[in-house]
């Protein structure tokens, strides 16, 4: 008995998610259509010339903002940062260094420490 498979897809806004661009920046045809699993892999493994350029340059969204400045998502917002940046826009952000970003670096700093820190007490208490 042969089991009949159907091909899995997904809403353009979580395939621009997982490919980590802003979805109104790209191509209509890909906001109107649908995304299945093979077309995000084949995305992925080769990006066309429209998402190399979004990921080089942006706008990007705001989880890939607040990686590429080093601070959360809340702390963008805290910032008063709401909006999709470009790479260009990122890069005068930290080269301008303003107060809000050097203060929520070190609250990320501090986030990351201490979670290394549970992390390794957990896989301590683990060994016992």
């Amino acid at each position: 008995m042969k089991s009949h498979q159907t091909t899995q897809t997904m809403k353009p806004a979580t395939a621009a998610k997982k490919l980590g661009v802003y979805l109104p920046a790209t191509p209509a045809e890909f906001q109107q259509g649908v995304v299945s699993r093979a077309d995000l892999n084949e995305l992925q493994a080769n990006p066309p010339e429209w998402l190399r350029e979004l990921r080089r340059n942006g706008p990007h969204p705001r989880p890939v903002v607040a990686a590429k400045l080093g601070v959360s998502i809340a702390g963008l917002a805290r910032g008063g940062v709401t909006e999709p940046l470009t790479s260009e826009q990122i890069e005068a952000l930290k080269a301008e260094r303003p107060e809000w970003l050097e203060k929520e670096r070190a609250t990320q700093a501090e986030v990351r420490k201490e979670a290394a820190r549970l992390k390794a007490r957990n896989a301590e208490q683990g060994d016992h």
